[in-house]
């Protein structure tokens, strides 16, 4: 019987933000279990809306996982999505995480940013307590994987302190700072990112293949919540080396405020392993998609 991962993406009016989601869809695809299909869903702005997605999916199959593709808890995750799904397995927001920690100590590295420097890690925001809790455990596990300076959070909308006040706090210290873009892609809240003017922005996460591996977590421990502990299709881990290969992925451009300075210098990943999915076959041959995925990302560089 055919699985099926929903993933649900906020949704953007920015042409540049749909083609960040599109690319890790393709991701996902690429390095999907066998016999499981990803579907393209949004839970605002524009379709394929995740009610009518979930509603086709149901048609054919009840192996059905949501997996949202935000960052933090917040209401979507909480109450938009819990309805959409109407009794189907809804995974948590994506962070915090290990992973996604990597991913943002290597867009912050990009920018040329010192070890002294203030490090905002600028998330959008939300009325829900949850998402303040989780934009605080990423800040420790960015320090966790490498930032050596302070790191404080932010955000652009519904809770404080807002990423400007942080900004102007941590100059009127004497300190330079780093907006860290904790956003998934380009869209409204970039753009309030970099209005911040911060010395230095970070790139937003984008379709780094390393958010496959959170979203194939994400996706068997949901699916094991609700599936006979004994099934055929347990989990396969990825081995502890792909995340290293992984954390080698080229950094996406870092945004320049003006008079800053940009390098590259990415980070090594932690070494961590984490769940591929069911029915993925053995680790080497989930090692094996994401190394041909990093190869073609590198080629297109």
């Amino acid at each position: 019987m055919t699985a099926v991962l929903i993933a649900c993406a906020h949704g953007t009016r920015f042409e540049e933000g749909r083609v960040v989601v599109r690319e890790l869809l393709e991701v996902l695809r690429a390095t999907a279990p066998a016999g499981v299909e990803v579907h393209e869903a949004y839970v605002d702005v524009h379709g394929p809306y995740v009610t009518d997605v979930v509603a086709a999916a149901r048609e054919r199959t009840d192996d059905i996982v949501i997996v949202p593709l935000l960052l933090s808890t917040g209401y979507h995750t909480e109450v938009d999505l819990v309805e959409a799904a109407d009794g189907l397995p809804v995974a948590p927001a994506l962070g915090p995480h290990p992973v996604l920690a990597e991913i943002l100590v290597d867009r912050v590295q990009a920018t040329g940013a010192g070890p002294d420097d203030t490090v905002v890690l600028a998330a959008a925001g939300s009325t829900r307590p949850g998402a303040v809790v989780d934009v605080e455990r990423m800040a420790g596990l960015m320090r966790a994987a490498g930032i050596a300076g302070p790191v404080v959070t932010a955000y652009a909308a519904a809770s404080e302190p807002r990423i400007p006040d942080a900004v102007h706090a941590a100059r009127a210290e004497g300190r330079r700072t780093v907006a860290a873009s904790y956003v998934l892609a380009p869209g409204h809240f970039s753009r309030v990112i970099e209005k911040a003017e911060a010395d230095l922005t970070s790139a937003p996460i984008g379709a780094d293949p390393r958010l496959a591996t959170v979203v194939w977590e994400r996706w068997a421990a949901a699916r094991g919540a609700v599936r006979e502990p004994d099934a055929a299709d347990a989990a396969a881990p990825v081995e502890a080396s792909d995340r290293a290969v992984a954390s080698r992925a080229e950094v996406a451009a870092p945004v320049e405020a003006p008079g800053g300075a940009v390098g590259p210098d990415p980070s090594t990943g932690s070494g961590s392993s984490v769940g591929v999915g069911p029915s993925a076959g053995t680790p080497r041959g989930a090692r094996a998609r994401l190394l041909a995925l990093f190869s073609r990302a590198r080629r297109r560089a």
